[in-house]
């Protein structure tokens, strides 16, 4: 059952033609437009067979396409609902002929635009809070291993310096993680696939809090000090991130194909990293060494600092690791 102008329901979606949207227990899932049409099309005429003359015809409406670009979109379709074409649980595949779907349909009240958006902010919120929540735990696993290899190199009581490592690191990628997944989940519109939005939207991001962040820093220690270090993380550290972040979350949404291709994001994080070492930046551990040479006195001992091979693998540790885990976070939220 459905109807022409109200929503139609189908195991855990439901796909409203009217607002052109189509949602998974609450959350929107993103189809481009002409794969949405062919889903609507298939929906409506459930058990019946659409040839591919009728869906070049009718969704693509005179483009030339070829029959490899329409078996594309379907694919793209049972990635987008988890269906299986040796086993569809929706759409069937008729050899030679098109294509049938099979799920069972129920028909639902149409979606307002009050409760369209109400859903898009919920997801926002949860695609944001996971980023912090892997942010969170990224900047605990940093400080524990900063604070620990700092602890055995230097005098001074070692649990204070883990705690204090744990606790300045765990701000930092707090305040990160904060504007890169904001930046990543405001502008990834749902019915919208483009690369570019989550990638702008993590670089933007990652600019603006990095940015607010060291001249906060900065200001804060001369207030304070009447010093401040030369090098610490900012404006740029935090666009190099943020693109790491916003490529891996859109290329992990996109594919759908478990933790091999998840690994993207531990890769071009860390990847990152070690661009922003090489090319003269700096992230948590060479922030640290900038501020152990600006104040000698401090009881802070960081011997490995100095040696550009250990920052280069520390700017893989951490962008690894802070990009991994956001993007996992987002990813988890995104789950129905």
């Amino acid at each position: 059952m459905n109807s022409p102008d109200g929503t139609i329901r189908f195991a855990e979606f439901t796909l409203d033609p009217a607002n052109r949207l189509l949602l998974r227990g609450g959350a929107p899932v993103e189809l481009g437009g002409r794969y949405f049409d062919a889903l609507v099309m298939l929906v409506r005429e459930r058990g019946q067979l659409i040839s591919k003359d009728r869906l070049h015809e009718e969704v693509w409406r005179g483009v030339p396409v070829t029959d490899e670009a329409l078996s594309q979109a379907i694919m793209a379709l049972r990635r987008a609902l988890g269906d299986d074409a040796a086993r569809p649980r929706f759409i069937e595949t008729v050899p030679r002929h098109g294509y049938r779907f099979v799920g069972e349909t129920t028909k639902g009240p149409t979606t307002t635009p009050a409760s369209w958006l109400r859903s898009v902010a919920d997801q926002r919120l949860k695609l944001i809070a996971g980023g912090v929540s892997g942010a969170a735990l990224a900047g605990l696993l940093i400080g524990l291993v900063y604070g620990s290899l700092a602890a055995s190199a230097g005098p001074g009581s070692a649990l204070s310096l883990v705690l204090v490592l744990i606790c300045v690191s765990m701000l930092a990628a707090l305040v990160s993680g904060l504007g890169i997944a904001g930046g990543i989940a405001g502008p990834s519109a749902p019915g919208h696939s483009e690369w570019w939005r989550p990638v702008l939207g993590g670089a933007l991001g990652g600019v603006v809090v990095g940015g607010f962040a060291r001249l906060l820093g900065l200001d804060t220690l001369r207030l304070l000090t009447g010093s401040a270090p030369d090098r610490i993380a900012g404006a740029g550290e935090g666009l190099i991130i943020g693109l790491a972040a916003g490529l891996s979350f859109w290329l992990a949404r996109r594919t759908r194909q478990g933790i091999a291709l998840h690994a993207a994001a531990p890769v071009l994080g860390g990847l990152g990293g070690v661009i922003i070492v090489v090319s003269g930046g700096t992230l948590m551990a060479g922030s640290l060494a900038a501020l152990v040479a600006r104040f000698p006195s401090a009881g802070l001992s960081l011997p490995w600092a100095s040696d550009p091979r250990w920052l280069a693998a520390t700017g893989a540790f951490e962008g690894a690791l802070f990009t991994g885990l956001v993007v996992a976070g987002m990813l988890r939220a995104k789950q129905p």
